[in-house]
């Protein structure tokens, strides 16, 4: 015996949205661009590296092996995992300044968001600066607790200014003092 309700023949399940977006108002996994996938498969990577400790060589070709990589940017995925990992003191002291707890207070998930985040204002100048926090806004929704992505909005709105005031003066109108 299943758990399962019982249907009758010929009905189905509830249509579901196709704005492109889940119950949840995280994008579908069919709408993802190659780089917001990327993100994704670095975060996850970032993770293994901050909780288990894990060398970023092992990470990198576990992640590799994951259902979906192929689907990814991957020089992107690279320059992610590999600028993180090797810059995390730079980006933690990019990130610190910032923040209203201590670094080991926030979840290892917003923290490699915020990894990624800072990495990408900083290295990353084809994207512009609100991409970047749409993107670690929404990989903070998808892998974060409740409210992590409002903390991660916030962390990153204030760091963009410091890292690329030009573009972020002229995109909300202002000019630099």
């Amino acid at each position: 015996m299943t758990d399962q309700p019982i249907r009758a023949s010929g009905s189905r399940p509830p249509r579901q949205s196709r704005t492109g977006l889940t119950s949840t108002g995280v994008r579908k996994a069919a709408s993802k661009s190659e780089r917001s996938r990327s993100r994704e498969f670095a975060l996850q990577a970032l993770y293994q590296t901050l909780v288990g400790r894990n060398d970023v060589a092992d990470v990198n070709a576990f992640t590799r092996d994951l259902a979906g990589f192929s689907k990814c940017d991957a020089l992107h995925f690279d320059a992610l995992l590999h600028g993180c990992a090797a810059d995390r003191d730079a980006l933690d002291a990019l990130i610190v300044p910032l923040l209203d707890r201590k670094l080991g207070e926030i979840s290892p998930i917003e923290h490699g968001v915020l990894w990624i985040g800072a990495y990408e204002l900083k290295n990353c100048l084809d994207v512009p600066w609100r991409v970047v926090l749409n993107e670690c806004v929404e990989l903070a929704k998808e892998f974060g607790g409740t409210d992590g992505h409002k903390y991660v909005n916030a962390v990153l709105n204030a760091l963009a200014p410091q890292l690329r005031g030009a573009e972020v003066n002229a995109d909300r109108g202002q000019t630099r003092p």
